[in-house]
């Protein structure tokens, strides 16, 4: 079985192929940036490139999966059970 390899590009490939696709995309790089570092969005690290799987990142923007909502700051002096 032949593998296909995966359609791995940096951030400002990433998006420039997703406005290929979608000229009216709303996505900006911050945007991918914040998917990037909320864990959303899957990357690599090689050297100083930061590579996103081109697939993966349509697939999330077809379909978002559900967030959760970002746990409140931690009140001085509140003690959570968790």
């Amino acid at each position: 079985m032949v593998r296909t390899p995966a359609r791995m590009r940096t951030k400002s490939v990433a998006i420039d192929e997703i406005k290929a696709a979608d000229h009216n995309t709303a996505l900006t790089l911050g945007g991918l940036n914040r998917l990037i570092s909320d864990g959303i969005i899957p990357h690599v690290k090689v050297g100083r490139k930061v590579l996103v799987n081109v697939d993966t990142l349509m697939d999330y923007l077809s379909m978002p999966a559900k967030v959760q909502e970002p746990a409140l700051p931690a009140q001085p002096g509140t003690i959570y059970e968790g």
